[in-house]
């Protein structure tokens, strides 16, 4: 198969490995793409976290929290260009489409999408967004909505970076005071600024830990002064790299941000409000959204760059 330049910016934009490796491993999986993200991980040149795709796509995450704040939404709307995305016209539709969501009983955006619109029963919700592409002037996308309930605390919620971040968290709580949304806040903070994958390591599949558990060993068979250490040493080495790795993929076991001493964890921290606010708190779950992950870009020069500089 023929390996395109295309093809090596994406396997580098994944893994951030150099490009004459991405070239190398390319051709070594015969272009499968996943083959070559492990290989370059075998060989311990690609970290071991990817993006599930590129950030590519504009247009904005936007929450919206019921002054109960016991519910909360979020949606992703997508827009051709970041100057659309920023357009006052734009930001009032996606909040009407947050208002939309709020309320819906739709399971998916297809359900979502053939409902009647809340602010114009005669359509229905792509109808009317089939007719804001029309007055916006360029192509808009619905991509996804989520409902966070918390009959028992609250949600808290956090934007970044006006809306190309939006975070929200599920808190548990017999006691909510201003000291206790604030550690709310700042949970959701740090998930918008480490991005975890998993609230605790209960979330983590069994497989997911074995399939890492074999990137490493591969890494060090490959590597002649490590494959030479007895059988216990290596067990030890692969335990406390996964054990590393759980650190930064958890939410709760992830070092604080705020922490003084540069060692508290999420966990550690909920645990002294709780404890300074006589409360019982469990940061139930969360959902990050970024604005377009995993959307792939439109193609444009530095593929050519790439390919001159690969020798292709």
């Amino acid at each position: 198969m023929a390996i395109t330049a295309g093809m090596v910016k994406e396997l580098r934009e994944m893994t951030g490995a150099g490009m004459m490796d991405c070239k190398k491993a390319l051709t070594a999986t015969d272009g499968d793409m996943e083959k070559a993200v492990e290989f370059l991980r075998e060989k311990g040149l690609a970290t071991a976290q990817k993006k599930a795709g590129r950030i590519a796509a504009e247009g904005i995450v936007m929450l919206k929290v019921t002054d109960d704040s016991k519910k909360a939404v979020a949606v992703e709307v997508n827009a051709e260009t970041d100057f659309v995305a920023k357009n006052e016209k734009f930001q009032n539709y996606v909040a009407q489409v947050c208002d939309q969501a709020m309320d819906t009983k739709a399971a998916d955006i297809d359900a979502f999408l053939a409902e009647p619109w809340k602010f114009d029963a005669s359509k229905t919700v792509a109808e009317e967004l089939a007719g804001q592409i029309s007055v916006i002037g360029e192509n808009m996308k619905i991509r996804r909505f989520v409902q966070v309930e918390e009959a028992n605390g609250f949600v808290a919620a956090y934007t970044h970076m006006g809306g190309k971040i939006g975070v929200l968290v599920d808190v548990e709580t017999d006691v909510v005071n201003d000291a206790v949304r604030e550690m709310g806040k700042n949970v959701a903070m740090q998930a918008a600024a480490l991005k975890p994958l998993y609230t605790n390591r209960s979330e983590v599949p069994a497989d997911y830990i074995e399939h890492e558990k074999s990137i490493l060993m591969a890494q060090i068979q490959n590597d002649p002064k490590e494959s030479q250490k007895p059988e216990k040493v290596i067990e030890g080495m692969i335990t406390g790299r996964i054990n590393k790795e759980l650190k930064e993929i958890c939410l709760m076991d992830q070092v604080y941000v705020k922490a003084e001493d540069g060692k508290q964890s999420v966990a550690k921290y909920v645990e002294q409000v709780a404890k300074e606010n006589g409360a019982k708190i469990a940061i139930k779950s969360f959902i990050r959204w970024e604005t377009g992950e995993g959307i792939e870009k439109r193609q444009d020069d530095f593929a050519a760059e790439v390919a001159k500089q690969a020798g292709m």
